[in-house]
């Protein structure tokens, strides 16, 4: 269930993630940017980080081997999500966190992929449309009364799927349609 990154990939994205003044989680983080790639975004790396860094008083830019440290990981999510063995996988804590914080962490993804749909202005199929609403309900799961227990883990796992699933088949519907678009 958890993404496949080295160390160092997770230092860099940590270490960004200390730089933005919103304090997103690392799932949080990486559902905004998988919501830019799905939707097309162009540049969605840049619009990222325009979200998470946003100019400050002192002009302070993002160092340039950081950004540079941050494409090989935006290619390995476009990578994932146009992969025909949907090898995709969703930023979570590790299967032997507790119940609640993987929920949190799904929850904090789905949040993400939310507010990246939200500032982009393209239009949506109708199963497209099914899919955000549903992601909209999912954000609406009570956490604090979240029991470990096994039905929970495989409901947690069966959420974790289709989030994943949704996301692989919005990038399907959006990205070749804007690729065909383009001169």
């Amino acid at each position: 269930m958890t993404e496949a990154v080295t160390n160092t990939d997770h230092d860099v994205f940590s270490e960004v993630l200390t730089l933005s003044p919103l304090d997103p989680t690392p799932s949080e983080a990486q559902g905004m940017l998988c919501g830019f790639i799905c939707t097309g975004t162009p540049e969605p790396l840049t619009q990222w980080l325009a979200h998470l860094l946003p100019h400050s008083d002192t002009g302070e830019a993002l160092p340039a081997e950081l950004l540079a440290a941050l494409h090989p990981q935006l290619q390995q999510l476009q990578d994932g999500l146009r992969d025909p063995e949907m090898q995709f996988e969703l930023h979570l804590p590790p299967d032997e966190r507790p119940l609640v914080e993987r929920a949190t962490a799904v929850y904090d993804w789905v949040r993400g992929f939310l507010f990246a749909i939200g500032v982009t202005t393209r239009h949506h199929s109708p199963q497209i449309d099914e899919i955000i609403q549903d992601f909209t309900l999912l954000t609406r799961l009570d956490l604090d009364a979240l029991e470990d227990q096994e039905e929970n883990e495989l409901a947690l796992a069966e959420i974790v799927e289709f989030i994943r699933v949704a996301a692989m088949l919005i990038y399907d519907d959006c990205v070749p349609v804007l690729d065909d678009a383009q001169p």
